[in-house]
This record gives C-alpha cells, structure tokens and sequence, in this order.
C-alpha cells in the first residue's frame, strides 16, 4: 500500500522510472564501446592491406574467410569455410557452405562511406548477388584488421572475422 499517493500516482512514478531506463543504450558489444571493440578509423586502407586469412568471431564462429593477393585490377581470389547460406540455397547446402570466387575492393572514398570488400562466389555454385553474404564491411587500425556484416555502426558487429597475424 502506498501512503498518500494521488489518484493516478503509481503510473506516473512508474513512468517516471521506466522512462530513464528506455534511453540507456542498448546492449553492443561485450567488450566495450564500438570504437574499443572494431577500429573505425579506416583512412588510408588499400587493397594491398587485407589479404589474408580471417577467423570468424560471435555470429561468424567457425566461419573463416582468406583473401588472395590483389592482381592489377583490384580483384583476388576468395575462399570461404563455412560460409552463411541465404535462404535460396540453404534446403540444397545447409545453414553454411565452403566455396571460392573473386573478391573485390571499394574504399568508400567520395561517397563518405565504409570501405567494403565485395564477394563474387561461383564454387559450390554462382551465387547471385543477395544470395549468401557477398559484402563485408572493413575496419582497420595498426593492431587488428576486420571484415564485418554492417548491421549497425553504433553497435558491435555481431558478424566479424578478424586477420589473423
């Protein structure tokens, strides 16, 4: 029982508590703020610095991703390892596949963007733009290298394979 509370009290005090709470961000990244848990600073990154080979984290757990050196046209080969399968093909292949294609850089120079690196893959067949995970969005820093699915940038990437060194 609450003591002298007005008509329509509890309801306010009970706003007055929730409302706080409803502007506190929402759960990201385990490890701290977007910035401590991926690099944003993606300035001066080229293809030349991501080839390699890149292991799966949270959502992307077991899924690795190796980049090939980029020939003079700006595309390599890709191979991937237990690769998301979109909904079109997953009856056919399973929730995740192993395949290879070409790969393809963007930095996102003039456009204000996030450089990207674009995947074309043809093994265990052509996949068609939207049919699995064919962009991945790049973060860079002098220590770690990351390849992400750009869900939302003030969170975490919940899908995100960094180059191993």
């Amino acid at each position: 029982m609450i003591p002298n509370v007005p008509s329509g009290g509890r309801p306010r005090a009970v706003a007055a508590l929730a409302v706080p709470l409803l502007l506190l961000p929402l759960g990201g990244c385990s490890s701290g703020t977007p910035e401590t848990c991926m690099p944003r600073d993606t300035s001066g990154i080229s293809s030349a610095d991501l080839p390699g080979t890149y292991v799966g984290a949270q959502d992307a757990e077991g899924a690795t991703i190796t980049l090939g050196p980029s020939d003079g046209s700006g595309k390599g080969k890709v191979t991937v390892r237990d690769w998301p399968t979109g909904d079109w093909y997953r009856s056919e292949l399973g929730d995740t596949f192993d395949g290879s294609g070409t790969w393809g850089f963007d930095p996102g120079a003039g456009t204000g963007g996030t450089p990207r690196v674009g995947l074309r893959l043809t093994e265990p067949k052509l996949f068609l733009d939207g049919d699995t995970l064919d962009s991945l969005s790049v973060a860079a820093d002098a220590e770690r290298t990351f390849l992400y699915e750009d869900d939302d940038p003030d969170i975490c990437a919940k899908f995100r394979l960094q180059l191993e060194k």
